[in-house]
Order: structure tokens, then C-alpha cells, then sequence
């Protein structure tokens, strides 16, 4: 696939802040994608901010400084060009290919975990897409940022292996939660949320989370009462694939 048609642009047809997608472009890249996951390189967060991909996701925002060195690294790279008017500019490669589908998206998937070890990611976002593929962003402790869309199954069975595993527990009403998540071995925190956009700016809406945590070599599974937000209530874990289970039924692709 040639860099001109992995570009995506803004345009006058689109939003503010839109991406203009290249005729074909998702079309070639789901089919891409079924034939196995497609890599889309690493990015700081500077350089994601630069093209405002994923940034409402994020909680920092990189300096002035920061984003000016971003944007001559792109640049430098020909991922960064400017368009036909001041406002405007184009993304190309495989960021633009990025950019356009996480724009597509209308729900994230975002999983925090604590007890991982050296070379793993800690935070991995997953963004679904209509035809049952999804894009996936790895987080590691230096800020670095790997980028690859894969079929939606592959996505899920990737992250619940990253999730804490253990035994099943049976549901002990009286359990201390508080406890249980400060004791574990590895916990997680996986937070689904419906969001719209307006241009490249996403406004967030309903979440649900599902809080994990290994103790002692089994996994508890925790929600939030529905009548008391605050308060976290055991759940079952639905044996060997019930995690995976209820990750997709979150995301309700």
C-alpha cells in the first residue's frame, strides 16, 4: 500500500477538525487486517497530540516545547505536511491511518494495570470498529505508544492475557474489597466509555468499569453498585473465558 493512499488529510468536505479519509482507504486496510494485525509503528505522546489522535484519553499534555519538537520530527519524517490552506494540515503513513479510524470509533476501551513487569505495556486503550476489527494502543513506562489494528478477537484474547489471571472465586458477599485490591499480587482497572465527536475532539458519555485483581492466585472480579457508585461489589468471573466474555459484551461491537 503506497503512502498516498494510507494518507488521510483534513478537507472542506469534513468538520473543523475532521480527517479527510482517502477513497478506499478503510476498505483496504479491514482486508489488510483479516489477513493479520496490521502494525502502525510507535509514537510519543507529543507526536499523538500534534495530530490530535487518542489525546482526550491521555491525561497529560505535552509542553509548547515538546509539541514543536514533535511536529519537526514528523515533519522531518513525512508524516506531517502542510495542507492546502494555513489551518490545515496532512497526516500521512501510517499515523494517518491512525488518526482515521480512532476518529471512527465510538466507544474506548481503556485498561490500567499495576504488578507489571519490565518491557510490558501498563496501560493499553482498545478502540473497536464496525466490521469487528479494533485499534489497539500499548502504553509502556517511558511514554512510548505502539499502534496496531487487529481483528477483534485477536484484540481481546491479547489484553484478557495481559489482565491479571488466576483461579475463580466463589462470591463472598461480606468480602472486603478495600482489601482484597490492596493485598493483590496484580490488579487492573478497565474502564469502557460511549463517546461522540465533534471533529477530532471526543466528548465522553456512559462508562462501565471492571476492576480485577489477583490475591493469592485467584481472581476477583468487582463492579460498581449500581445504587452506590462508590462502593465496589463482588461479581462472577464465569470461569476460563468469563473474563474475555464480559470484556466483549462491554464493547457490544
Amino acid at each position: 500500500m503506497s503512502d498516498d493512499q494510507r494518507s488521510t488529510s483534513s478537507a472542506s468536505s469534513p468538520g473543523p477538525g475532521e480527517a479527510s479519509v482517502p477513497e478506499g482507504l478503510v476498505s483496504a486496510v479491514v482486508h489488510l487486517v483479516d489477513t493479520g494485525p496490521v502494525l502502525l509503528g510507535a509514537y510519543t505522546i507529543a507526536e499523538l497530540t500534534a495530530v490530535d489522535a487518542i489525546v482526550d484519553f491521555l491525561e497529560a499534555r505535552p509542553s509548547d516545547d515538546e509539541l514543536a519538537e514533535a511536529v519537526r520530527s514528523l515533519a522531518a519524517r513525512q508524516l506531517l505536511l502542510a495542507g492546502s490552506s494555513s489551518d490545515e494540515v496532512e497526516v500521512r503513513g501510517d499515523l494517518g491511518i491512525a488518526v482515521a479510524f480512532q476518529q471512527r470509533a465510538r466507544k474506548v476501551l481503556d485498561a490500567r494495570t499495576t504488578g507489571t513487569e519490565p518491557g510490558e505495556p501498563w496501560r493499553i486503550l482498545l478502540l473497536p470498529q464496525p466490521e469487528r476489527i479494533c485499534l489497539m494502543v500499548r502504553i509502556d513506562a517511558l511514554g512510548v505508544h505502539q499502534i496496531g489494528l487487529y481483528k477483534l478477537d485477536e484484540g481481546l484474547r491479547a489484553l484478557t492475557d495481559w489482565l491479571p489471571r488466576g483461579s475463580s472465586t466463589d462470591i463472598d458477599p461480606s468480602m472486603d474489597a478495600d482489601a482484597v485490591l490492596t493485598g493483590s499480587e496484580r490488579s487492573a482497572l478497565v474502564t469502557v466509555t460511549e463517546y461522540t465527536a465533534q471533529g477530532s475532539a471526543e466528548t465522553a458519555g456512559t462508562s462501565t468499569d471492571l476492576i480485577l485483581a489477583r490475591n493469592d492466585g485467584r481472581l476477583h472480579l468487582l463492579s460498581r453498585d449500581p445504587e452506590d457508585r462508590d462502593r465496589l461489589v463482588p461479581i462472577p468471573a464465569g470461569g476460563r473465558d468469563g473474563v474475555r466474555d464480559r470484556l466483549e459484551d462491554l464493547l457490544a461491537v
